[in-house]
């Protein structure tokens, strides 16, 4: 199944597990972000379009990643006129997994907190191993 969802000011063709990069949006790695404004969905040749919006439906996915894109170099030159002006933009970005597309007006599947804690527990592994280094540091400066 394939939905079309729009979201920053553009529109994409997504599917489920799709990896999406998408305008910046709120949240952070690992939170669920639901996508409400579908314009349509379907599979094969029974498509459902919206107008301009399909009621009901919604898409739903996890943030992978917060970003920004590669620098687009903007420059300006005006001949015989010792003028020029460079100018680089990176765009912030989030990448985006796509879990599930709704129809209907269905909720969205709880994802299980097992998930997230091994990611919880590789942070405080890390600050443990950080701490005794700091601590011995102290001893040997007394």
């Amino acid at each position: 199944m394939f939905a079309v969802i729009k979201t920053g000011g553009k529109q994409y063709r997504i599917a489920a597990n799709d990896l999406l990069k998408v305008e910046k949006l709120a949240g952070n790695v690992g939170d669920t972000v639901e996508f409400g404004q579908v314009l349509a969905f379907g599979e094969g040749e029974s498509v459902t379009i919206g107008a301009p919006f399909v009621e009901g439906a919604t898409v739903v996915g996890e943030v992978v990643e917060q970003g920004k894109a590669r620098t687009v170099i903007a420059f300006k030159k005006r001949r015989r006129q010792n003028s020029r002006r460079k100018i680089g933009h990176r765009q912030l970005l989030t990448t985006v997994k796509i879990t599930e597309i709704l129809t209907g007006g269905a909720k969205p599947a709880k994802k299980a907190k097992a998930e997230v804690a091994p990611a919880a527990e590789a942070e405080e592994k890390s600050a443990r191993k950080a701490a005794p280094k700091k601590a011995a540091a102290d001893k040997d400066a007394e």
